[in-house]
């Protein structure tokens, strides 16, 4: 089968629209639909379902995906190789992190690399503890940092560190001045938290739940600024490492109190990889530098 072949089903599986994928490949959408039709005739099933809300893939196309989603990456990582043997040094790190290392130890760490590796592109995309675990799965990232992250089979920790949750309240709470607080204490008030795909918001329901209490939460949303926002309003408190509020304990809007409670205080951020998939030369070198500086990465909130 004609390799083009592949990779017009690639770009309609990630775009799910022959249209799309014909405007990202620059070619005829009916170039891209007498392909698929040869491949569904070659392997004697359909790949694809079509519908008004546009395409779907079967579970054989499901299958044909994965395959080829790895196929593709593995080609781009085979490229990059040969760049750096040729001594170009160019390729692109894929980093999927959670939000609150992006004001202060990614820029810092990038900056850095970036002087020993000029050429070298960043996608850096901030997403949920279960988002960025999916991405590394389905090979949409190179390297994933997570917070709090129940173990995979799939997925390696290769380097960690203790990052205990705070309570973040504004700088006129009735709590501004208490040296900790207690669960109990946090669920008096009302309470702006992250969606449960975050490893944050995992985090507090368990404990909530293990000790028979009822959070008031009047705010939840995928984007931890938001909740920080409501905290500095003073209607409401929030939850999360000292780091992820870097800016605004600087700045006075917000005061990190330490919570009384052992599985707050224990809770970590984590570098990670898939198990069982090689890393590009640019992603392996980064990946060195990551695990080096990670320790460092809430100074600036402590």
């Amino acid at each position: 089968m004609n390799f083009n072949t592949y990779r017009y089903f690639n770009e309609v599986a990630e775009t799910r629209s022959i249209r799309r994928a014909a405007d990202r490949l620059h070619v005829a959408p009916s170039a891209i639909s007498r392909q698929l039709a040869l491949l569904e005739h070659q392997l004697g099933t359909l790949l694809l379902e079509r519908s008004n809300t546009g395409i779907q893939l079967t579970p054989a196309g499901l299958l044909l995906e994965r395959y080829t989603r790895t196929m593709f990456r593995d080609l781009e990582r085979v490229q990059d190789s040969i760049r750096t043997l040729k001594g170009l040094r160019q390729g692109e790190v894929k980093l999927w992190a959670i939000e609150g290392l992006i004001f202060s130890f990614l820029p810092r760490a990038i900056n850095k690399f970036n002087d020993v590796y000029p050429a070298i592109r960043f996608s850096v995309f901030t997403e949920s503890t279960d988002r960025i675990i999916e991405a590394m799965i389905k090979d949409e990232a190179d390297i994933g940092i997570v917070f709090n992250a129940r173990p995979r089979p799939n997925i390696e920790i290769v380097a960690s560190h203790t990052e205990p949750v705070m309570c973040l309240v504004a700088s006129d709470h009735p709590f501004v001045d208490r040296k900790s607080l207690s669960l109990s204490e946090i669920c008096t008030q009302q309470i702006a938290l992250p969606v449960p795909s975050f490893g944050l918001r995992q985090l507090f329901d368990k404990a909530v739940s293990r000790r028979n209490l009822s959070a008031n939460t009047i705010v939840s949303a995928n984007n931890l600024e938001l909740t920080r926002a409501m905290a500095i309003t003073g209607r409401a408190i929030t939850v999360g490492p000292a780091l992820a509020a870097s800016k605004e304990i600087d700045e006075g809007t917000l005061k990190a109190i330490p919570i009384d409670e052992e599985e707050f205080a224990a809770a970590t951020s984590a570098i990670c990889v898939h198990r069982d998939r090689r890393l590009s030369y640019a992603a392996h070198e980064f990946l060195k530098m990551l695990v080096k500086e990670f320790p460092s990465a809430g100074r600036a909130a402590a």
